[in-house]
């Protein structure tokens, strides 16, 4: 028995064929849908990139403890686990995350890993002088900070040309493990492809698939993790843009199966075609992912499963499945044990007869939301603490993506005692830091699927938040979640939630936007926040200063109704002597600051 992962990252479930999309061009993920069971109810786990990853490797929830890092010592890997039970693992992939300190361990896990650099910003080619950089419609104050990576991206690009780019020679290096080993036995190819991630650099066949004459500003194809300021043309350049690379992704993916049906290894050859998340493209009014609610345009994802042992083809499959079932259910394929560790599920009994494996799918990312689905409603449940705290990080590998931890970050260091999946290893418990947009601005948030699926119109069920906040402290409980995670988001260790409990925190929440010297004021939605993001990213000693200056504005700028609203915190803000960058920083702020949805 062999099998095969091909792994796409950023693969929007919403923007394929087999889902409904009506004018992508993907004929091979069509015939995949033909040749392999299409899940209907596939849901993410942990966010984004690498704690997706760990969560491949480990079967278990990562972002309960743990933001972005490597595979621990103490972790079951399930590429580890065959190779240490005779099934050979192959890692093909142009993923650079990898090759950071934030991924360093995962791709030594396997037996042999083949790498294709150039994606993103990945440090590959070297120059020392002037690089161009290409004209944007975005003006974000932040781009200076990406700066760096886009012109590394612009260097990589002279050498990533046709098929020579890092997705074609990803795909390319796993065709070759194929050829060399159609005729072996057990053995397990990942071919991971950062594709189609931002930024949605393709081949011009792909780009002409997608004409766009009629767009007359600058040309991109790489969106700000940020809200859309931008009109509806620069939104449908930016979807078009990925639909070529989508497309080429497509292109690469009918190789895989090509091999497939010539060497007819459909009969003892499973494959799984997934990804780690999708991403947003103008849809509830933002780009990308990582800072917004985790709608179901990045939570939903495409999954397609063929398994030689049923050869159930061309169906769909309704139970609801997450990425936290992948390992078991490889490890089921090769008749390995599946280690107690591992909270997710073998997808067998889904594959042969739809037989649900789980009432629940949880998602999130580190520090924010605890989202929750039936596969009827979708909690985001917003934490209880306007401070977002208290919040930690559990690791024995003091990584963030691109680096090691500061030592700043680990002068308050303390091991902890052991969780149950650590195998009897204390941890490191580090203070997190807090990321620049704080979740608790959103609330929490609850969606009827079945009425509306596109998540437009959020609704007031408190029976439903109440039941689906009991399932997040249960299985938080299988987790093994640290304490203070429950402190963060109101919810009882002991399981018990009601609706007194519901009432009194939406009371509390309430109560909180309060400052003294606004005593008598009202705030349109999103103001309280925009106006303490202005005040957080000014110099303590000035802020006093500041609030009163605010209070002056508003005397002469307030109306009757003493609403304090969008329009007066800006005009405050663009009058407030700053140097120009820093005033576009915050008004970059608070824009986001103010948004609730």
């Amino acid at each position: 028995m062999k099998a095969i992962m091909v792994m796409f990252d950023s693969l929007n479930r919403h923007m394929l064929p087999n889902y409904g999309c009506d004018w992508i061009k993907a004929p091979n993920f069509l015939r995949l849908g033909m040749k392999s069971l299409t899940f209907e109810n596939s849901y993410a786990g942990s966010l984004p990139c690498m704690p997706a990853r760990r969560e491949l490797h480990t079967g278990r929830y990562n972002f309960l403890h743990r933001s972005w890092g490597p595979v621990e010592p103490f972790d079951d890997s399930m590429p580890e686990i065959l190779k240490n039970n005779g099934v050979y693992t192959h890692l093909v992939s142009d993923h650079q995350h990898y090759w950071e300190d934030g991924g360093c361990t995962y791709h030594t896990r396997y037996s042999s890993w083949e790498i294709s650099r150039g994606q993103e910003g990945d440090p590959w080619k070297g120059v020392v002088g002037n690089v161009n950089i290409p004209d944007s419609p975005f003006d974000n104050p932040l781009k200076h900070f990406m700066s760096g990576m886009v012109r590394q991206d612009q260097i990589n690009r002279r050498y990533m040309q046709g098929e020579n780019c890092s997705q074609g020679i990803t795909f390319k290096n796993g065709i070759e493990f194929i050829e060399e080993n159609k005729d072996e036995d057990k053995w397990f190819l990942q071919i991971e492809t950062f594709d189609p991630h931002e930024p949605f650099f393709s081949s011009d066949e792909f780009r002409e698939m997608y004409p766009d004459e009629d767009y007359d500003q600058a040309d991109f194809d790489w969106p700000p993790y940020a809200p859309v300021f931008e009109d509806e043309a620069v939104v449908c350049h930016g979807k078009k843009r990925y639909a070529a690379l989508l497309s080429m992704c497509d292109y690469y993916l009918g190789k895989v199966l090509d091999k497939m049906d010539e060497y007819n290894m459909w009969e003892d050859t499973m494959l799984i075609v997934n990804t780690d998340h999708g991403y947003l493209l103008g849809e509830h009014g933002w780009w990308a992912k990582s800072i917004m609610p985790t709608y179901n345009e990045i939570a939903h994802t495409p999954l397609f499963i063929w398994d030689p042992r049923f050869g159930f083809k061309d169906e769909l499959r309704s139970s609801l499945v997450q990425a936290i079932d992948l390992a078991p259910t490889l490890l089921d394929f090769f008749n390995v044990e599946i280690p107690s560790s591992m909270e997710g599920k073998a997808l067998k009994n889904v594959i042969a007869e739809d037989s649900p494996v789980r009432k629940f799918a949880m998602f999130g990312y580190h520090g924010s939301h605890i989202n929750i689905t039936d596969g009827r409603y979708l909690y985001m449940k917003g934490p209880a603490r306007k401070d977002n705290t208290p919040l930690y990080e559990y690791t024995l590998m003091p990584t963030h993506m691109r680096s090691m931890f500061k030592t700043s970050e680990l002068q308050d260091v303390k091991l902890v005692e052991p969780f149950d999946f650590t195998k009897g290893c204390r941890t490191m418990k580090i203070n997190a830091i807090p990321g620049f947009i704080n979740p608790v601005q959103y609330g929490s948030k609850l969606f009827d699927l079945k009425d509306d699926p596109k998540q437009l119109v959020e609704i007031d069920a408190p029976e439903v938040e109440v039941r689906l906040t009991c399932e997040i402290a249960r299985m938080m409980k299988l987790n093994d979640a640290p304490s203070e995670q429950y402190e963060r988001m109101g919810i009882q260790k002991d399981g018990n939630f009601s609706l007194e409990m519901l009432a009194a925190q939406r009371d509390a929440s309430k109560a909180s936007e309060y400052i003294a010297e606004l005593d008598g004021f009202g705030y349109q939605s999103g103001v309280f926040n925009q106006l303490m993001a202005l005040l957080n990213i000014t110099p303590e000693a000035q802020r006093q200063v500041l609030l009163e200056g605010f209070i002056d504005y508003l005397s002469v700028s307030s109306s009757t109704d003493k609403i304090i609203k969008k329009e007066h915190i800006k005009g405050f803000a663009e009058q407030v002597p700053m140097p120009e960058e820093q005033r576009a920083m915050a008004l970059y702020f608070m824009e986001i600051a103010g948004r609730t949805a």
